[in-house]
């Protein structure tokens, strides 16, 4: 299980820009008219980034 991360591995200022980007995904995806052609990815990446420095962060300890 060390490659798994929880919530709580992230620090506030991570979990404020996770909330934040999630919600940005949300709002892109209710504003598309049904076409199915909205882009997340990049939020999806930057989220993935945070993610992946908080495992490094974790995996240090």
């Amino acid at each position: 299980m060390a490659n798994s991360i929880e919530f709580s591995d992230f620090t506030a200022s991570e979990k404020v820009r996770i909330v934040a980007l999630t919600a940005r995904m949300a709002k892109r995806g209710l504003a598309d008219d049904g076409s199915d052609r909205v882009d997340t990815s990049d939020l999806k990446r930057r989220i993935e980034r945070i993610e992946d420095a908080a495992l490094r962060r974790k995996q240090k300890k």
